[in-house]
């Protein structure tokens, strides 16, 4: 496996874990424990060149999906004093999904790559 997507998988292994874990004080904090702790597991099977390509891929798409559900139509921004509290929170969830299909695209391809080398 190329370094960088080592590096890359490594790194959001451990941001996907801390953002599990910084989720206890959410309203719907098991939900989103639960994404974060699979984006995560995802990640380390990455690293560990024990991922299929299919995996990424559907739940990259899933992810977007979700990131387009939940987009609000009045975003206000990511800070609460920005705006109306659930406007922010569905903000910041759609977001937090967006990263994720981001990343498990970037998956995706470098999979794609090692598979031609």
């Amino acid at each position: 496996m190329n370094i960088l997507f080592k590096v890359i998988g490594c790194l959001f292994t451990v941001l996907f874990t801390l953002g599990a874990v910084v989720q206890y004080n959410d309203p719907d904090s098991l939900v989103w424990i639960i994404i974060y702790a699979i984006a995560a597991v995802i990640s380390l099977l990455f690293v560990l060149n024990r991922l299929k390509i299919v995996v990424p891929l559907v739940l990259g798409v899933l992810c977007f999906a979700g990131f387009v559900y939940l987009y609000p139509p009045d975003f206000q921004g990511f800070d609460l004093n920005d705006g109306d509290i659930r406007t922010v929170e569905l903000g910041r969830e759609a977001f937090g999904l967006l990263i994720i299909a981001i990343v498990f695209f970037l998956y995706v391809f470098g999979l794609k790559r090692m598979s031609k080398i």
